[in-house]
């Protein structure tokens, strides 16, 4: 049964003993060697392979043909045999494999996401556990079990702390949870664990101005950086060197001076022992490469697209209200106040995180597409922009009621738009959850996880290694220590031109 677990601040002089501590109890969870469910099980396979899907897709986009070049700069090392890179075959020390691949996964935003009081892509646990895992030689189980904690950990420290309150990135909840799950990967014991969740934690907090205004490649490489840190952590750890103590409730630590102050309380809930790992499955995946609150606004425009094709046209249209949940209106709505999120030569990174333009899209194209929907031709297309600009979000209390509702079948992301037309017809509709969540129109299964892998990899990867790789995801389990580099996907001849890549200091 769940235990939650009280936080505050405390006074040096109160002496705040270990085993009450936040990172102390979170390496007890990660040093549990309870069992994974097999439903649990079922749902890592999932995200191995969405994770794969979108990594192939990114392969050639700047930020991931930096990022490995980078890595590749950097060759195994000495306390194992070094971990693949997503698109080719070379191996690389553990923490910049975990550097490249948390960028392939990221860039494109197209994976999966859980939203509680932060935001999270829980996804971004994956690549530097299945680093460190390559490196190691460690088996299918092992990995299974450092993904579940990784999630764990993640999914409640988002449901318990607000980052985003205190302009913090949402990272900063990544960087421990990583560290957990490398913890539980390794088989490390609590205190070692102990230290490298305080260590990832105090080396990833940053503003998140890395996502607002003229939002720039950093996007990509922040939960990276965040992986890459946790894998250094749990080194520095596992070789006796500690970390900041109390780092979430110390008198100058994170609590005290980046979120809500001295008198902060926080209450985490947390498994209590021999409590297997279920958070994974609170979370949710992207049908489409956009921010996880345009989900279902993209599927209500493609809705809209079919049954009113007469408001895709701007010369039909007076206005368009989106009314919706706070986040959604201050952060990637018209209440964030940022110009750039009306401007048809802003960057893709900030497009993705601007409902009024991805609304717009989709409900002209009835469709949207991870590259098409994106490209500055699209963006600067005469009558999108001028039906763009009649689009306004406002924040409605009932929406964001149900977003922050801790009852999942009335928790919801989306809302409902009023479309006033220039002869006076006012057409309303509205949606609660995506098409693809779990309670959805169309949840997203296996067979929906597989067709989105082979979607996106057609073209870049070869039939035979697309069947490959599927075979051994679903293998997962059974892998054996030392098989997991089956778990890497090679794109196929003349996709990547290593020699094309951009030039830097290493």
């Amino acid at each position: 049964m769940v235990k939650e677990h009280h936080v505050r601040v405390y006074k040096s002089e109160e002496n705040l003993p270990r085993e009450d501590q936040l990172a102390f109890k979170i390496a007890q969870v990660a040093a549990d060697p309870v069992a994974v469910s097999d439903e649990v099980t079922d749902m890592v396979i999932n995200r191995v392979i969405d994770n794969a899907s979108v990594a192939i897709a990114s392969l050639n986009r700047a930020p991931i043909v930096a990022a490995r070049a980078q890595a590749l700069t950097h060759g195994p090392t000495t306390g194992g045999k070094g971990s693949k890179v997503f698109g080719i075959e070379e191996r690389v020390a553990p923490e910049w494999a975990a550097w490249a691949n948390g960028v392939a996964v990221r860039e494109l935003d197209y994976h999966d996401t859980f939203l509680a009081a932060d935001y999270s892509h829980p996804g971004d646990n994956i690549p530097p556990i299945l680093a460190v895992a390559q490196h190691v030689g460690s088996s299918g189980q092992d990995l299974i079990r450092g993904i579940a904690t990784g999630y764990e950990i993640q999914v409640n420290l988002v449901k318990a702390i607000c980052l985003h309150k205190h302009k913090i990135d949402h990272v900063a909840h990544l960087g421990p949870s990583a560290a957990a799950g490398i913890g539980t990967l390794l088989g490390l014991d609590v205190e070692t664990i102990f230290q490298s969740v305080g260590q990832a934690l105090h080396t990833t907090t940053a503003t998140r101005q890395s996502r607002k205004g003229e939002i720039s490649t950093w996007k990509a490489h922040a939960p990276a950086f965040a992986g890459k840190m946790a894998v250094e952590s749990a080194d520095r750890a596992m070789r006796g060197q500690t970390s900041p103590v109390p780092i979430y409730e110390g008198e100058d630590g994170v609590i005290a001076w980046m979120l809500d102050g001295p008198d902060a309380s926080y209450t985490v809930p947390l498994p209590t022992p021999g409590e297997t790992k279920r958070a994974i499955m609170d979370t949710y995946t992207k049908e489409h490469s956009a921010e996880y609150q345009a989900q279902a606004w993209i599927d209500l425009a493609r809705k809209l697209h079919g049954e009113h094709p007469e408001v895709t046209d701007p010369a039909n249209v007076e206005s368009v209200l989106i009314k919706t949940s706070h986040h959604t209106h201050y952060v990637i709505g018209s209440g964030a106040n940022d110009p750039q999120k009306y401007s048809p030569t802003a960057s893709r990174e900030t497009l993705d995180h601007s409902i009024p333009y991805i609304f717009t899209v989709a409900l002209q194209d009835g469709a949207w597409h991870h590259v098409d929907s994106y490209a500055p031709e699209r963006a600067a297309r005469p009558d999108t922009v001028d039906l763009w600009h009649k689009v306004t979000t406002v924040e409605d209390p009932e929406w964001t009621r149900r977003y922050h509702s801790l009852d999942i079948a009335e928790k919801a992301f989306g809302g409902s738009v009023v479309i006033t037309l220039k002869d006076g017809t006012v057409i309303t509709d509205q949606i609660a959850v995506a098409d693809a969540h779990p309670l959805g129109a169309r949840p997203f299964a296996r067979e929906q996880y597989v067709n989105k892998f082979r979607t996106l990899a057609a073209g870049l990867v070869a039939e035979e290694e697309i069947e490959r790789f599927l075979a051994a995801a679903a293998r997962l389990p059974e892998l054996a220590a030392g098989e997991l580099d089956q778990l890497n996907i090679k794109a196929a001849d003349g996709v990547i031109d290593l020699s094309a890549a951009p030039k830097g200091l290493f």
